[in-house]
């Protein structure tokens, strides 16, 4: 009767997910362990500055929030031989597993007095070797246990909870740092995973990745190893998820500079302080959330034409930084800005899955999730010569105006490409 009450408050679009128990059980887990990501945002940053010898506090920083990130793109180049011959749940939960014991030996490390700064760093790397492909596996296993229909859905509640978990987390963050520390900040987020891996050992036959009784694979999930091994060809061959992954490395990798500048031009522009800058990304992260649940209502909308103009939308949203606006218009379009960013996700996922055979979809999730990998950091890097020689409102609407760009450009190469289909004289069939 419950079950039946809180569904009725939500939204027509998202009231069939939940009749799958599957969905039912692994949607509260993946939103855990989004919170517990969300929370070592800063539990990661602050513990790497505690344990940092005198002077090499900036050093150590940058190489654990890199260690917590980058070698997942790694992973998913140096292990695929293997990896890609098991179903999504396996992969997700392995992921899982490997992120609750490394995590999990960091608060036990400190609490030993162990903890290094070099056993950190391994620690964390190590955590997030696997994480392409358990990020592959969670939107490969969201298309195994539901219809094609609800797949947007899904997607855009999965990716609203990451959303959430950015505005969330790092404020319960510094909350219960205060409390707790930050190192049982990280083992929280090492408990959360261990949730997970044990919600998808729950689900059911081909969605877990087991057959219905002897634990073997089931006939649904990706075992084919050569159709499998395919899958990062079928990624070069076909042009249309080959320019998905295109828009969304150079979407990314404009957003990079715009990190770096905005808080740049909250000191250095508006003279103000941490609260306003933290006030600027509260406000993009509501706005995600929104935007992101109002993704499950364009499921009639043509998806392409929707993504490009997201990515406009979003570069367009910049563009008022670089005019001198003043902060409250700035921050309301932000706000805006992140309210048309949040379908992007789960968009983007909807095309991959729409477009790929299922037996390549977890290889092809991850390849697509090493390559984004980089996209922000190149970025960010480039942020800083930029601020340097521009300024940072001028980057910020310079970052703006390249993502308009990026959009014109795409919608004029799929114009084209769609010309070239239709015009494409149809085969003649053999006398």
């Amino acid at each position: 009767m419950t079950r039946v009450r809180t569904t009725r408050l939500l939204p027509q679009a998202y009231r069939p997910l939940f009749a799958h128990a599957d969905f039912r059980r692994l949607l509260p887990a993946l939103a855990a362990s989004d919170l517990g990501d969300g929370m070592s945002v800063v539990a990661v940053a602050w513990l790497a500055i505690e344990i940092a010898p005198p002077g090499q506090s900036g050093m150590l920083l940058g190489a654990a929030l890199a260690a917590y990130a980058l070698p997942g793109a790694a992973g998913a180049l140096l292990f695929g031989r293997w990896l890609r011959r098991l179903p999504a749940g396996r992969l997700l939960a392995a992921d899982s597993r490997i992120r609750a014991a490394l995590l999990g030996c960091v608060p036990l490390a400190w609490a030993a007095g162990v903890l290094h700064p070099v056993l950190y760093v391994a620690l964390l790397a190590g955590s997030s070797v696997l994480h392409a492909w358990g990020n592959a596996g969670r939107y490969s296993l969201l298309a195994q246990i539901l219809p094609p229909d609800q797949r947007l859905a899904a997607n855009a509640l999965v990716s609203s909870s990451v959303s959430a978990s950015i505005v969330v987390g790092p404020a319960l963050a510094g909350f219960l740092a205060a409390v707790i520390g930050p190192a049982w900040l990280i083992g929280l987020d090492a408990l959360s995973f261990a949730v997970l891996a044990a919600q998808v050992g729950r689900l059911r036959g081909a969605a877990a990745g087991r057959g219905k009784e002897d634990g073997e694979p089931a006939a649904a999930a990706p075992v084919d190893a050569d159709r499998s091994a395919a899958g990062l060809r079928l990624l070069r061959k076909q042009p249309e998820l080959l320019g998905v992954l295109a828009l969304t490395w150079f979407f990314n990798f404009l957003y990079g500079p715009a990190e770096v500048a905005l808080p740049l031009h909250v000191t250095d522009d508006l003279h103000a302080g941490a609260g306003l800058l933290g006030l600027y990304w509260t406000l993009f992260g509501a706005g995600a959330v929104l935007g992101g649940l109002a993704a499950g209502a364009l499921r009639r909308f043509p998806l392409w034409p929707v993504t490009l103009g997201i990515v406009a939308g979003w570069g367009l949203a910049l563009v008022p930084f670089g005019l001198g606006a003043p902060a409250v218009v700035t921050l309301a379009c932000f706000t805006l800005g992140g309210l048309i960013y949040g379908p992007f996700t789960a968009l983007s996922y909807t095309l991959f899955q729409e477009r790929t055979p299922a037996a390549a979809l977890t290889t092809v999730l991850a390849a697509r999730s090493a390559a984004l990998l980089t996209a922000g950091p190149v970025g960010t890097a480039l942020g800083g010569p930029l601020i340097a020689l521009l300024g940072p409102r001028q980057v910020l609407a310079a970052s703006g105006l390249a993502t308009v760009a990026l959009a014109v450009i795409g919608a004029a190469i799929r114009v084209r490409g769609l010309r070239r289909v239709r015009t494409r004289p149809p085969l003649r069939r053999p006398a």
